[in-house]
């Protein structure tokens, strides 16, 4: 009779047995999450590092375009006076 197991035993055996399997499969998965969710923070923190430098990049290029833009319209005023000064020694040379 001790060599006979009861069906109750076994079924508890094998329920055993299985969560044995699910426990190591789910710390298997949990170990792969943990590597997941290390590498997207890496990537968001690599992502934030390159919008900053875009941010930056794109300030500088704003600044220049605004001087660019003062510029041009000191070389625009520039050439209206020349032109003004070139009428003016235009009609004296014209008078004289």
């Amino acid at each position: 009779m001790a060599g006979k197991v009861s069906p109750v035993l076994r079924v508890l055996t094998e329920i055993r047995d299985e969560l044995r399997e699910h426990r190591g499969l789910l710390r298997e998965h949990g170990e792969r999450l943990g590597a997941l969710e290390r590498r997207q923070t890496e990537s968001e923190v690599r992502l934030a590092s390159e919008i900053v430098a875009v941010a930056d990049a794109v300030g500088q290029v704003r600044d220049l375009l605004r001087e660019r833009l003062d510029d041009r319209d000191r070389v625009d005023d520039h050439e209206r006076r020349i032109r003004a000064l070139e009428g003016r020694v235009g009609m004296e040379a014209g008078a004289g």
